[in-house]
Formats: structure tokens, C-alpha cells, sequence
């Protein structure tokens, strides 16, 4: 889910070990558009406390600049966005969808089950490589294996946006204390 398409899952083993190198972690990697005017959207965080800033975003743009132009591994032009996940966030990796348990999210299957393949619900945790899920209108709470999910996405709610707020109130006072100590 963190790339899409083999020319996607290529640049993502290009670049992971460049992004790790530079203290991200890429979230998802999307290569847009035909032959022209393409666009390589990068979404990344750092693990430490999942955020990004716009620092980090022209850092993170900058390892990554110069790969792609060593490397070339893009045909033809392209433009690079490299940007936070933001609040309501793709989920791609299963660590995600325990970091955010507790909070409502839309999942798409590749595949369909109990003939449908959208479901709307509350992240409920991992188990053993399954997504646990409490599906709106459901009252056991599913278990969906990641391989199944091609999707997924934080749903907007006042909960989320707190917990972003407080992520990034922690983040400015790490900051501000160690500006205090230098």
C-alpha cells in the first residue's frame, strides 16, 4: 500500500534507505501521470513522533534530489512534492494501524468480503498480521488480513485532531527546551 504500481514498490526500495539515512520514514510513495509532466508524491514522518514539518519536508526533498539525479530512474521529467501524511492520513503499514487504534478510519479491500469491499469502523489494533476493526453497524469486531487492504485513511473527527495537536505541542516544547540548552 505504500506504492501502488512495480515502478512505485522500485522507487520506494531506491529511496526508503535514503529517507531512513535522513531520520524519515517514507509513508506513501506515488508516481503520477503519463509521460509528461509526471509528478513523484512522496508523503513521509519522522518515526520519532510521526510529524513533519516544513523543514523536514525540504530536508527529506533534498537527500532525495540528489538520488534521483544520480540515479535517474525516472524517464522523462517530473516534479517532486514531498509532503507530511497530514491529520487524517493513509494508513500503509501495519504499525499504523496500531498506532492508531482507538481512532475511526475508512478501509478498502482489494477483494470483496461479506459482498463489500469499503468499510467505515474503528481501528481496534493488530493481531497477527490481521487488522482488528470495529465496522460501524457490526458488533464483533472484524478481523481484516493486511494483505487484503489496498486502502486506507484516518477519518477527520475533533479526537484526531486533537491527538495531532498534542503531537505537535510536545514537538515545540522538545524543541524550545533543547534551543534552551544549546
Amino acid at each position: 500500500m505504500r506504492g501502488k504500481t512495480a515502478e512505485d514498490l522500485n522507487l520506494l526500495e531506491l529511496l526508503d534507505p535514503v529517507a531512513e539515512v535522513a531520520g524519515y520514514a517514507i509513508v506513501r510513495l506515488r508516481l503520477m501521470g503519463g509521460e509528461h509532466a509526471r509528478r513523484l508524491q512522496i508523503m513521509a514522518e519522522r518515526p520519532s513522533d510521526g510529524d513533519m514539518n516544513v523543514e523536514d519536508c525540504a530536508r527529506l526533498s533534498r537527500a532525495i534530489s540528489e538520488i534521483m539525479d544520480a540515479a535517474d530512474p525516472i524517464a522523462g521529467e517530473y516534479t517532486l512534492e514531498v509532503s507530511s501524511p497530514g491529520v487524517d492520513r493513509p494508513l500503509t503499514r501495519l504499525e499504523d494501524f496500531e498506532t492508531y487504534e482507538g481512532h475511526l478510519a475508512r478501509i478498502e479491500l482489494d477483494r470483496l468480503a461479506e459482498g463489500r469491499k469499503r468499510f467505515k469502523g474503528v481501528l481496534a489494533g493488530v493481531d497477527e498480521g490481521q487488522v482488528a476493526f470495529d465496522i460501524e453497524g457490526e458488533e464483533d469486531t472484524a478481523l481484516i488480513p493486511f494483505s487484503w487492504i489496498s486502502e486506507a485513511k484516518l477519518v477527520l473527527t475533533d479526537r484526531l485532531m486533537k491527538r495531532g495537536a498534542e503531537v505537535r505541542a510536545a514537538r515545540l516544547q522538545s524543541e524550545s527546551q533543547q534551543q534552551t540548552s544549546d
